[in-house]
């Protein structure tokens, strides 16, 4: 059903999703019907693939303030930069070089400071995310500041009681020194790496890092295809990275609140042209990890023309953040496939990472990694 101006659109997604905020997602004049494949039933056919690289980052650089717009000289810079810094990275090492000090280097990257990933598997993207015209400095869009909100002050002293009880997730600021630092607050105090369950789902290979998948679904570092296959009743959006396959239920009611998900539970259902998918019932710990099992996602999907789609979304969890919050980028269409993600950090590196842990904590406590006492401690 065509919709007679974008301000209605507005009022309904606002009334049917029960969101009030200001500013809110802007979404634009939509495309004429005869730009944009449609389905027999005549809505938006967003069926195909896309590649959601972009330099754009999540959250706002300071220094671009309360400026989502950015002028087209700042854009080129960012992408020329980019390339400049991919270039350099390229060149080769010295073969000769000595290994690197005890916790990394100090570099910094994806990986941590002891190294990962070369240039060669980076593919995050040539330019920053352009909307009608427009370049963008932030996925974010509201706040005006393009940051995420304050969390809340429960929250704020329900992490400072965990600390102050004994738990030592990590170092301020995230550094790794090379030492069983979580000991600090009792030789036997819980740490990060006491069980694969303390680890993080990308490194035990269950769901992607960056939130791929989420909802909200974000750009990440390489692996950025998304495939929408779309059918009158289901929309399955197959993420490339971790291969999750997001399943859009149209015209549904959420599964009863018990029954929690990763992905969380989503349902779908059609404003003018645009693919509105709201979800809930997370497990505490979802793919969007910043979030909790009280949040709720709702997203919106249209098309800027037949080569683009634009994805909008806004983020409520009062038990989190003192404030929604809103974002938005270009998912440009492209003829590649989505090929499989073969995820080995769970096969290798989660042993490592346990066994390691094991090693530092004998050597925090004065003893020989395979069990004799240490007569220099």
């Amino acid at each position: 059903m065509n919709i007679p101006s974008t301000r209605t659109l507005h009022l309904g997604v606002l009334a049917l999703a029960g969101l009030v905020l200001a500013p809110l997602i802007p979404i634009q004049t939509l495309a004429q019907d005869s730009d944009i494949p449609r389905t027999s039933e005549g809505r938006p056919d967003f069926s195909g693939t896309y590649d959601v690289s972009t330099l754009t980052p999540f959250q706002r650089p300071s220094r671009f303030g309360n400026r989502l717009i950015l002028t087209n000289d700042e854009a080129f810079s960012i992408a020329n930069a980019e390339f400049e810094r991919k270039e350099d990275n390229q060149t080769g090492s010295d073969p000769n070089r000595t290994a690197p000090p005890q916790g990394g280097d100090g570099s910094s990257g994806a990986a941590g400071n002891v190294g990962g990933y070369n240039t060669f598997w980076v593919d995050n993207g040539t330019d920053v995310v352009r909307i009608n015209d427009e370049f963008r400095s932030s996925v974010i869009t509201s706040p005006l500041n393009g940051r995420l909100p304050s969390v809340t002050d429960e929250l704020r002293n329900a992490r400072r009681e965990a600390l102050g009880a004994g738990e030592a997730p990590r170092r301020e600021g995230g550094a790794n020194d090379g030492t069983a630092y979580w000991l600090d607050a009792g030789l036997d105090a819980p740490g990060p790496y006491d069980n694969p369950e303390n680890r993080p789902f990308a490194e035990r290979c269950i769901l992607s890092f960056s939130s791929t998948a989420g909802p909200p679904m974000l750009p990440a570092l390489y692996n950025n295809h998304k495939r929408i296959v779309q059918t009158p009743d289901t929309v399955l959006i197959h993420v490339e990275m971790v291969h999750e396959a997001r399943i859009v239920r149209m015209n549904a009611e959420h599964d009863p609140a018990h029954i929690k998900k990763w992905l969380g539970d989503s349902i779908g259902w059609w404003e003018g042209d645009t693919l509105v998918v709201e979800t809930t019932n997370f497990r505490d710990t979802p793919a969007f990890s910043r979030g909790s099992e009280n949040m709720k996602v709702t997203e919106y999907f249209r098309y800027e023309n037949a080569d683009k789609l634009v994805y909008s979304f806004t983020v409520e969890d009062p038990t989190v953040w003192t404030a929604p919050f809103s974002g938005e980028y270009s998912w440009p269409r492209t003829e590649n496939k989505v090929f499989e993600y073969a995820c080995h950090e769970a096969n290798y590196a989660l042993e490592g990472i346990l066994k390691g842990a094991r090693v530092l904590e004998a050597e925090y406590r004065g003893e020989d990694p395979g069990g004799i006492a240490n007569p220099t401690n």
